[in-house]
Order: C-alpha cells, then sequence, then structure tokens
C-alpha cells in the first residue's frame, strides 16, 4: 500500500563543473536542484508513494524555478513555504583517477530555510497527515533553530504514532571543530525517537562514543549495530560499506538489522558516473521496504540495487522505478530495451 512520506530539509542548487574539469579550469556550470529530502522523496514518488517535502524557499525567480523542478520529480510541494531570498548552493567537480571529487558549499546559513522562523511550520498538521517522515544530519548541522524544529517536528510525529526515519549523514565540515562532541546530544536526541535509523559502525564510534575490541570493519558493525538498537530503541537500522576498486569501479555491501538480526545484500561491484545522492538511493530503498513490510533480505538488496542504479545517472536524485530495480535483481543485463 503506498504511504504518505515526507521528508524536512533544504532545496540547494547545485552547481556542477561539466566533464572533469575543476573550478579553476572550468568557464560555465551547469545548475539543477538537489539536497537529502527531495532525493529521498523523489525516489520514494517513483516507487508509487506519495512524497512531500517539508522546506522554505525564497520567494523570487530561484524559488519559482526550484518549485518547478520539485514538482518536474514528482514531489508535493503542498507544505513548502516561501520566504526569505537565497537557496544554498554548492559546486561540485567530478573525481577522476587519483584525484577526488570535491564539493564546496556556499554561505547555507543564510538559506531561507535556514533563516526560517520557529513558527514558519504546523509541525503537528503535517504530521497528522503523514504515515512516514525523514530526517537527516545534514539539516542537523545547521544551526539551533533548524535543529530545533527538527526536533519538534519528529516529537509531533512520534506522538501522532507515525513512523521517523533518521539517517546519520554526519558531515565533518558542517559540525566544525570538536564536531563529534557538539553533534553527539543532538544525535542521541534524534535516535531516541527514531524507528527507522542509516548509520554504520563508524557513526556509533565516532559521535556516540561506542567502544568495541573489534577491528576489522564487519566484525565492528555485528557488535555495535545491536547495542545501538538496544540503547536507543530502534526498530530497524541499515547502511553499507564500499570500497573504491583500484580500477575506478565501486563494491557496495548493504546490510539491514531488524528483530535482532543482520540480513546483507549482494556485494555489487559497478562502473561509477556520478556517486553523490546514492546513499540517498539505498535510504529510500530501505524506506520503501519497511513501508510495504517486505522481508528484509529482499529489503536490503533493493536498497543496494537502488544505490547501484543511482550511481549510473547524473545528478543527486535517484531516477530508477521500482521496476528498473527489480529487474537488476534478476542479474539479468540488458543491451538496449527496444
Amino acid at each position: 500500500m503506498a504511504k504518505r512520506i515526507s521528508a524536512f530539509g533544504e532545496v540547494m542548487m547545485r552547481l556542477q563543473v561539466p566533464g572533469y574539469e575543476s573550478l579553476v579550469q572550468a568557464h560555465t556550470l551547469n545548475f539543477t536542484f538537489s539536497g537529502t529530502g527531495v532525493n529521498i522523496v523523489s525516489a520514494l514518488s517513483k516507487f508509487g508513494h506519495k512524497g512531500y517535502l517539508v522546506s522554505t524557499l525564497p520567494s523570487n525567480p530561484v524559488g519559482e524555478a526550484a518549485l518547478a523542478y520539485l514538482r518536474k520529480l514528482g514531489i508535493s510541494t503542498d507544505y513548502i513555504s516561501r520566504n526569505g531570498k537565497y537557496v544554498g548552493m554548492y559546486f561540485l567537480e567530478n573525481g577522476f583517477g587519483a584525484r577526488p571529487g570535491r564539493v564546496t558549499y556556499t554561505d547555507r546559513l543564510a538559506s531561507s530555510f535556514n533563516t526560517a522562523a520557529a513558527d514558519n511550520y504546523n509541525f503537528k498538521e503535517i504530521a497528522g497527515n503523514m504515515d512516514m517522515a525523514h530526517f537527516c544530519g545534514i539539516t542537523l548541522a545547521m544551526n539551533d533553530a533548524v535543529r530545533s524544529q527538527m526536533k519538534a517536528f519528529a516529537s509531533e510525529m512520534k506522538a501522532a504514532g507515525r513512523t521517523v526515519v533518521f539517517d546519520c549523514n554526519y558531515r565533518p565540515s558542517l559540525w566544525g571543530d570538536n564536531g563529534y562532541t557538539a553533534a553527539r546530544p543532538h544525535y542521541e536526541d534524534m535516535l531516541r525517537m527514531a524507528d527507522i535509523v542509516m548509520m554504520n559502525e563508524k557513526d556509533a564510534i565516532l559521535i556516540l562514543g561506542m567502544e568495541t575490541e573489534q577491528t576489522d570493519r564487519m566484525a565492528q558493525l555485528q557488535h555495535l549495530i545491536p547495542l545501538v538498537a538496544q540503547q536507543y530503541g530502534i526498530r530497524t537500522i541499515a547502511g553499507t560499506h564500499r570500497v573504491v576498486n583500484s580500477d575506478n569501479t565501486h563494491s557496495l555491501l548493504g546490510y539491514i538489522y531488524s528483530e535482532e538480526q543482520f540480513e546483507f545484500s549482494r556485494l555489487l561491484t559497478f562502473s561509477v558516473y556520478d556517486r553523490i545522492g546514492a546513499g540517498d538511493a539505498f535510504a529510500s530503498g530501505i524506506i520503501h521496504g519497511e513501508a510495504q513490510g517486505l522481508p528484509a533480505k529482499h529489503t536490503v538488496e533493493f536498497a543496494a540495487r537502488a544505490a547501484m542504479l543511482a550511481h549510473t545517472v547524473a545528478g543527486d536524485t535517484p531516477t530508477s522505478t521500482e521496476a528498473e530495480i527489480l529487474q537488476t535483481m534478476t542479474e539479468i543485463v540488458l543491451d538496449v530495451e527496444r
């Protein structure tokens, strides 16, 4: 059954250098609009759900362009308010070989979303109309006002008996010096309200300060994730392990921990066209499986395949339908569909 799913987050303008040039080489940029919430609810709308973004955009032509782009992605804009003057922006340079990709943010704190007043949203009303809501650590990093809004929205979702999804998505550059120490209490607040969480063992160790004697990543994961679930009362935890191979391919393994047991996807190895937003594609696959009550093994395999396909298209936002993802799970590689 289709669900009504919202995401709370900022709409950003992505300014991408064409090809593999650097910013100092290029003289043109291609722009689109993105953001974790945008990616999540757009992907879920392609799976048949009703996706809503809860955000704020400026009352100017840039805001209008962003709204038009969101509607093209199948996102409902009913809960997007119009205030302020700016959208956050980031510049993307594609990596190649030994040179990694690079994201450079502008002054995001001045954006309409990050300067919105406390009474900008009616979270009680929104929560009453939703089945699930998604929140992420990138938004949590912005400022105290946004953090307060996020927690208020999550609290209203819990009070209404709805499902709260939290993706840790820790970004060191957004938290600054002593970032893990500053972030921990806010992460703990969100984890205590969350039903479904996206994280891995690094988040447990670095953000939550958990300790393990294990040195292998998989052993650390299997030791710490059950402890996180128990300590914070989380129903489902999911995430990925990624390896960048010497031939520029990537290998991805998905996991899900639910009902006190792990399930893993197959290890997928593939070429990469654009990796930005692939984590959101994985998260959307997990949310879809949970929303539909699918078996954990199917859910994590579906999510891993969704992430794999997201690496093959340009832009942050996943474009694959449920049928296209299910097709990859048959292990049939098609040449040209005619």
